[in-house]
């Protein structure tokens, strides 16, 4: 934001009748400055004369000026386009004023003359999170934010700079050539976290009204009525049809069981008591509240089932659809680099849904890290949601495994050329670099403290929750301080390769700091270790990883078992360490895989349709029918997320557990 300045949008719908198009809404943040200059005016006066026909019209724009030294002009322009909805040639919608540019991250994200950004929209005097960016062209707001905030849909594309949505549409089938001026298509801009879409043209057509208060965007719609509700069964489930005077906002709110749809509509009470619910084939029950200018309708049904809510226009309806297969297939080029896909994997007789990520890290603006749930410490555990949006990262999926009660992990982390964490038990890990390089294989970090006497050690992990007897090794990356997990342990003090310090437990929790300069041995019935290891001896720490090649590699994860390599199935979770339970539950799987283009693909896969989740067996037959070289199980059940531009794409954020690490995909626009 730009001190002292408010910028208020005003945005009038022009007096003739415009009809309904495609529209999409969604939440994101934008932050950057701008500065406004006579030459860059003149510019563009000289653009605008030069391609936009005098007959055009052009929105009222007003900007309140409280400080003499800054002014924010915001142009808003209207273009003829035919309307999905009429054939009339004299539709008005805006024009975008945008440079044709190629699909590269650099041109494709590049958010030009950014005035203010926030992350608060108040919709209809309701306060509601969500990412908004201001620039000189208009005003984007998040996808996320769009679908959530407003139930905006987003449409298949392969063009990042444009994204085609439906809001209060015609029916649109995509696996039909649909002609591109009946879609209506959102100027798009990046940032480090979010993708914003440009709202100028779905605010004009709707009669939205738009002002910014410093770092809140709020807006106004036209005030709806639901007019009939209808409930009725369908070969496939369950529908609910609500009817509408005129195009509103929605968002829902999914529960374990039950889902709460809150739309900006009032309802009469006269409708209200002429609906009566019924019991459907997935549906169990309907209640309708209202609230003010806003009708909540609660829909309680299975829990492994999901709502898919929607709009139609000609007349305009609110359609909930409660059905097994509620998931809508996607192929969104959501940046240069990243695509995101939805789509129904078979296997036998099963379905599965799969959502997933393929990133190109190859690109220079593009780049994948380890993520943890805790900053500051390999303890701890947080929600992806949180940890990739505090580590700013663009998109996320959930990583390697750890133990829930201790919140201490249990397989590889090495980030930034340094171990994190060490492997255990030889399990699956992927490693990669920023050349785009992957290597994957069973893991192993063979440390061995060597001692001024000649005696030498093996240390059997780094940085672990995987304890037994024998010496373990804690950096400063496991925190400031370590505190005791066993009874009766020997805490050896380790500054610049000299022991300082030789302590003894009698408890469990008993803490001694852990130097910057050095490390602390924790050694557990291991006499001949306690003995050597004393205050004044010298000390080595050598370090070597099997297979040796993962040693180059800057960013490493563990997990398992492997599922995939060089297109083979390669399953075997015994041989990994992991028990036959684990080897034979059913449960959602997140997995990360390499295409034959050299791409990393995060992937989640839920419950079947009708049916309890993949087993590991079946989830190696889906990667491997998906077409990836190399693929690797990571943590799964409540743990599988996948996270992208402010949302989580494959469940509700109240169903995902807390995680203790992450793979994050990160962008510099």
């Amino acid at each position: 934001m730009i001190d002292g300045v408010i910028g208020v949008l005003e945005v009038h719908r022009p007096s003739s009748s415009i009809p309904h198009t495609i529209a999409g809404f969604d939440k994101t943040v934008i932050s950057t400055r701008t500065r406004t200059r006579r030459r860059r005016r003149s510019r563009h006066r000289r653009f605008r004369e030069a391609y936009l026909p005098h007959s055009y019209t052009f929105g009222r724009l007003r900007v309140l000026v409280l400080s003499p030294l800054l002014v924010i002009a915001l142009h808003l322009t209207l273009s003829k386009q035919p309307s999905i909805a009429s054939s009339s040639a004299q539709s008005v919608q805006p024009a975008v004023l945008s440079p044709s540019w190629v699909s590269t991250l650099a041109q494709a994200s590049m958010p030009p003359q950014v005035i203010q950004q926030g992350g608060q929209i108040i919709l209809n005097g309701r306060a509601l999170p969500a990412a908004w960016s201001q620039r000189q062209q208009g005003v984007g707001i998040a996808d996320a934010a769009l679908m959530q905030v407003f139930g905006v849909d987003l449409l298949n594309t392969t063009d990042a700079t444009k994204q085609p949505v439906t809001w209060f549409s015609e029916p649109l089938n995509q696996s039909q050539n649909q002609p591109q001026n009946q879609l209506l298509r959102l100027p798009s801009w990046l940032t480090e976290q979010y993708r914003y879409l440009d709202i100028t043209q779905l605010a004009q057509q709707h009669n939205w009204q738009v002002q910014i208060n410093r770092s809140t965007l709020e807006i106004s719609t036209p005030a709806a009525k639901i007019t009939q509700i209808r409930q009725g069964r369908q070969s496939w489930g369950d529908r609910l049809v609500l009817d509408l005077d005129r195009p509103t906002p929605w968002q829902v709110d999914e529960q374990s069981g039950e889902s709460i749809i809150t739309l900006d509509a009032k309802i009469d009470p006269a409708t209200l008591r002429g609906f009566s619910t019924q019991s459907g084939t997935y549906l169990d029950s309907v209640k309708l509240e209202t609230k003010g200018d806003r009708t909540l309708i609660r829909v309680v049904m299975p829990t492994d089932l999901r709502p898919h809510v929607w709009s139609l226009n000609n007349p305009n309806r609110l359609l909930i659809d409660i059905r097994a297969d509620s998931m809508a297939d996607r192929d969104i080029l959501w940046a240069p680099g990243i695509h995101w896909r939805q789509q129904l994997a078979q296997v036998g007789n099963n379905q599965f849904p799969i959502i997933s990520l393929e990133v190109d890290s190859r690109q220079p603006q593009v780049s994948l890290k380890p993520i943890l749930g805790n900053s500051s410490t390999v303890v701890g555990t947080a929600p992806l949601l949180s940890t990739a949006q505090r580590s700013q990262a663009a998109a996320a999926i959930n990583g390697g495994f750890f133990n829930r009660n201790t919140q201490l992990p249990l397989g590889a982390i090495r980030s930034g050329n340094r171990w994190v964490s060490g492997p255990i038990l030889n399990r699956g890990a992927i490693a990669w670099n920023d050349d785009g390089e992957v290597a994957v294989g069973h893991l192993s970090l063979q440390e061995t403290v060597t001692v001024s006497t000649g005696q030498q050690f093996p240390v059997l992990s780094l940085n672990s929750g995987f304890v037994g007897a024998g010496i373990c090794r804690y950096t400063p990356d496991w925190g400031t301080t370590y505190a005791s997990i066993l009874n009766n342990e020997a805490l050896v003090v380790v500054r610049n390769n000299q022991v300082v310090e030789q302590r003894r437990t009698t408890s469990i929790g008993q803490t001694v700091p852990i130097p910057p300069d050095g490390y602390v041995l924790v050694v557990r019935n291991h006499p001949d270790a306690t003995k050597a290891l004393v205050a004044g001896a010298s000390v080595q720490i050598n370090t070597v990883a099997q297979p040796p090649e993962f040693s180059r590699y800057t960013e490493v994860v563990g997990a398992g078992p492997l599922l995939l390599k060089n297109r083979q199935i390669v399953l075997n979770a015994a041989a990994e360490g992991f028990s036959e339970a684990f080897i034979q539950q059913s449960a959602p799987r997140s997995v990360i895989a390499t295409t034959p283009v050299g791409n990393l693909v995060l992937v989640t896969i839920h419950d079947r349709i009708g049916g309890v989740g993949p087993t590991l067996a079946e989830t190696a037959k889906i990667v491997q029918q998906m077409g990836f070289v190399h693929a690797l199980n990571l943590d799964g059940g409540s743990s599988t997320t996948l996270y992208l531009g402010g949302q989580l794409l494959d469940r509700p954020a109240s169903t995902a557990a807390r995680v203790h690490n992450g793979i994050g995909v990160f962008i510099q626009p």
